[in-house]
């Protein structure tokens, strides 16, 4: 089995690319690569696999016509979201459980997550009568709240952001004596991930890349070490939301750091500062890394949902906006896993970013338009959209609450469109008849 020569050194010239317009790193390196740590993972990985194999089963891939043709190439969807709690998270917790020992236990376990590490380590510890306190941040997706409790943990809400949740984490494991569990910044943990590496390697022969979204980045410290360390052509492709680029900024700096950061739809790898040892990983088995924006993660879930019946949550979806939108190239023909590490997305959050979605694929406009407020105004104005054969959503008029002079109100209609297209034949429509409007963004 090719697996278990997991010690590799091997000369190569490589290139890791990272356009700078896409918050990208480069390096280029001429000489040995040393990649005795990453063997050091692949080798623990595969003990994982054994140690958890009991527990959880191996996750189906699957593949799509339609999207392989609009991306040229053969791409598999990694189904991660299928495990019991929604995750590829469940991996790494339940490996790092097994390997506590019985005085650990007995202290029991602390963790810091956005929702879905809280939720695999509340549920293997209730399976292995584990005692369990799981913080969160305050504006935790509510879905990933309400399934942590119905685990069995006690949870507590802390901090605005996943960083101030682990920092109070750890605090709280000092003063009580609790056994840290972290979400990615572990070996036992980044083995546990790694398991997805050794099951793409048995499902898809002639493997040519991997797409792997990034938070913390234990998820593709344990895949790439395992791909590189078996097969060290295939391509390695990391991808981070704009929002919160903090590996990037990471290798671009070359230790780990606290970035500045904005709120996420991907709010599963909203993490401001990486793994010192997951960086490491990174710097010598991950080819590339891309950011993709708000927009396109929407886009993305909208099209999972909408084209393959797939629910994905937004961290689950980059890989997905990575190549729709266009920011990987170099594919043609080749075999391409995307990993869809997570589907917990409460219905609130969906909508909104199904909303998002239908805008930025034309499906949904909001158009204001401006017209005298006399009769037969509105009416003159719906004739000429039902002549579009566009449906309205909704109307709201703005008399009072306008800079506009007495005598004129404000129209905003929202649309229900079957793309760009028919948007801009309804504007040039309305304007040929004298109907001042804009499209709103």
């Amino acid at each position: 089995m090719r697996l278990l020569g997991c010690a590799v050194e091997f000369l190569a010239y490589s290139t890791i690319f990272v356009d700078v317009s896409k918050f990208i790193f480069h390096q280029e390196s001429c000489g040995a690569i040393n990649l005795t740590k990453a063997s050091e993972l692949c080798a623990a990985s595969l003990t994982a696999r054994e140690r958890i194999a009991s527990s959880l089963k191996e996750t189906p891939i699957a593949s799509s016509d339609s999207l392989n043709d609009a991306w040229n190439c053969t791409a598999f969807f990694k189904m991660e979201m299928l495990h019991t709690t929604g995750s590829f998270k469940e991996r790494g917790a339940l490996n790092k459980l097994l390997s506590l020992s019985a005085e650990e236990r007995s202290r029991g376990v602390i963790a810091a997550s956005a929702g879905n590490h809280a939720q695999a380590v509340a549920f293997h510890a209730r399976r292995l009568n584990i005692p369990a306190t799981i913080i969160m941040p305050e504006n935790a997706p509510l879905i990933k709240v309400k399934n942590t409790e119905s685990f069995g943990a006690e949870t507590v809400l802390y901090g605005a952001c996943y960083d101030d949740a682990l920092a109070h984490a750890k605090e709280l494991a000092d003063e009580s004596g609790f056994t840290m569990i972290h979400g990615f910044d572990d070996m036992d943990i980044m083995a546990g991930q790694g398991t997805i590496g050794l099951e793409l390697l048995d499902q898809i022969p002639d493997l040519g890349c991997v797409i792997i979204p990034i938070g913390g980045g234990g998820l593709i410290s344990g895949i790439a070490a395992v791909i590189k360390t078996v097969r060290p052509k295939v391509r390695i492709i990391g991808v981070q939301s704009a929002n919160c680029p903090s590996m990037i900024d990471a290798l671009a700096a070359d230790h780990p750091f606290r970035i500045d950061a904005t709120p996420t739809i991907a709010d599963g790898i909203a993490v401001r500062q990486v793994g010192a040892q997951c960086l490491e990983i990174v710097e010598d088995c991950v080819d590339e890394m891309v950011t993709v924006s708000e927009d396109a993660i929407a886009q993305a879930v909208l099209v999972l949902l909408e084209d393959e019946k797939i629910v994905a949550e937004g961290a689950g979806a980059v890989g997905v906006a990575a190549l729709q939108q266009g920011q990987i190239t170099g594919l043609e023909g080749a075999r391409v896993a995307l990993v869809l590490s997570g589907g917990n997305i409460d219905v609130n959050r969906l909508s909104r970013i199904i909303d998002k979605g239908l805008v930025k694929d034309g499906r949904l406009a909001l158009v204001r338009v401006q017209v005298q407020d006399v009769p037969g105004e509105l009416a003159r104005l719906l004739e000429e959209v039902a002549k579009a054969r566009v449906n309205i959503l909704e109307i709201e008029h703005h008399r009072a609450f306008s800079n506009l002079q007495i005598g004129v109100t404000l129209i905003d209609l929202i649309l229900e469109c079957r793309g760009h297209e028919q948007v801009r034949e309804l504007m040039e429509s309305l304007k040929a008849h004298g109907v001042n409007a804009t499209l709103r963004s």
